[in-house]
C-alpha cells in the first residue's frame, strides 16, 4: 500500500470519525522490520488545532507510560502534513468484538475471565493514575475514556488499555463538557463536574458488569436518555440476570456504582482488592482467554 515516512503500510486496520489506523512494518531506521500499529489524524482535522492538541497529546502521554497491559508508543511526528503516532501492535482483538460476539452467540463469559479482564485494565489504571513524567512531575492523569473498544486482547490473552486521546490530568471540566462515551460515563462526568481517578473506575465498573451479565448497566436511545439512566437508575442486580455470579462479586460492584464518588472505591488499587476473592489465576489467565475467544471467533 506504499511508504508512509519510515514505514510501509501493510493494511488498513480501522477508520473512525477522526483517525485511521493501519498495520505498518518499520522500512528503516530505529526498530528495523518491526509491526506497528500506525494511527494517522484524518486530513480534514490537521488544520484543526483542537483536534491536532488532542491527538499529539496522546503521542505525549503515553509515551511516559510503560506498563505490561498498556499499549506502548514508539513514535510520533508528521509526515507530509500528516499527524502520526506508532504504536504496539496488539494482533487480535478489541473487547468491544468480543463482547458483541457473545451477545451474537447468546453466551456470556466466564465469571473468572471477566473479573481477569477488569483487573488487568485496573492494574493498568493504577499505574496510570500514579505515573510521573520523565522529568519527575507527577502527570495526574485520568483515562477518561475507559470502554471495551479501548480495551484489546491479543491473540496470547494479553490485556492491553490503550487511546490515551482524551486523557487529562484532574481537573474541573466546563458544564455541558464531557469526554468518552456516553455509557461508560460516571455521574459527575454527565454533570460536568470535577474529572479525577474515581471517574475510570466508575467506567471500570461499567465494563465488567456488561461482560459478566452481556448487557450494559445503563442503556437509552439517545445519550441524553442514557445520561437520564446514569444520574437516576440503579442498574439491575447481576443475581437477576445471573444467579451464578457470587453475592460478593456484585457487592463489590454496588460499592464502584455510588453516585457518591467518595462512597466509591477511592483507587484502583482498593477495586483491586475487591475483585482478589473471585479471581482464579487457573481460570482466569492469558490462556483461558486464549480459548475461549479462540472458541468464540472458530
Amino acid at each position: 500500500m506504499g511508504r508512509f515516512g519510515r514505514y510501509e503500510i501493510l493494511s488498513l486496520i480501522a477508520r473512525g470519525g477522526m483517525a485511521e489506523v493501519y498495520r505498518a512494518r518499520v522500512a528503516d531506521g530505529p526498530g528495523l522490520g518491526r509491526e506497528v500499529a500506525l494511527k494517522r489524524l484524518l486530513p480534514a482535522f490537521s488544520r484543526e488545532s483542537a483536534y491536532v492538541d488532542l491527538f499529539t497529546g496522546e503521542a505525549d502521554i503515553a509515551r511516559c507510560l510503560d506498563h505490561p497491559h498498556i499499549v506502548r508508543i514508539f513514535d510520533s511526528g508528521v509526515v507530509d502534513d500528516i499527524y502520526f503516532i506508532a504504536m504496539e501492535l496488539v494482533d487480535g482483538r478489541d473487547l468491544a468484538t468480543i463482547l458483541h460476539r457473545c451477545q451474537e452467540l447468546r453466551v456470556v463469559l466466564p465469571v473468572e475471565l471477566a473479573v481477569h479482564l477488569a483487573m488487568c485494565v485496573l492494574d493498568a489504571l493504577a499505574y496510570a493514575h500514579a505515573a510521573f513524567s520523565s522529568s519527575g512531575r507527577h502527570l495526574r492523569l485520568v483515562h477518561c475514556d475507559v470502554t471495551p473498544s479501548n480495551v484489546y486482547v491479543s491473540h496470547a490473552g494479553e490485556v492491553k488499555l490503550g487511546d490515551f486521546g482524551v486523557a487529562r490530568p484532574r481537573a474541573v471540566v466546563g458544564e455541558g463538557q464531557s469526554f468518552g462515551k456516553p455509557s461508560y460515563l460516571a455521574p459527575e462526568q454527565v454533570e460536568g463536574a470535577e474529572v479525577n481517578p474515581r471517574v475510570d473506575l466508575w467506567a471500570v465498573a461499567v465494563l465488567l458488569y456488561e461482560a459478566l451479565a452481556g448487557r450494559r448497566p445503563f442503556r437509552g436511545e439517545s445519550p441524553d436518555r442514557i445520561a437520564q439512566e446514569i444520574l437516576r437508575a440503579r442498574p439491575q442486580p447481576l443475581r437477576e440476570l445471573r444467579p451464578e455470579v457470587p453475592a460478593g462479586l456484585w457487592e463489590a460492584l454496588e460499592t464502584a456504582f455510588q453516585r457518591d464518588p467518595e462512597a466509591r472505591f477511592q483507587t484502583a488499587e482498593f477495586f483491586l482488592e475487591a475483585l482478589e476473592p473471585f479471581h482464579k489465576p487457573e481460570v482466569g489467565n492469558p490462556l483461558g482467554l486464549t480459548a475461549v475467544v479462540r472458541q468464540l471467533f472458530r
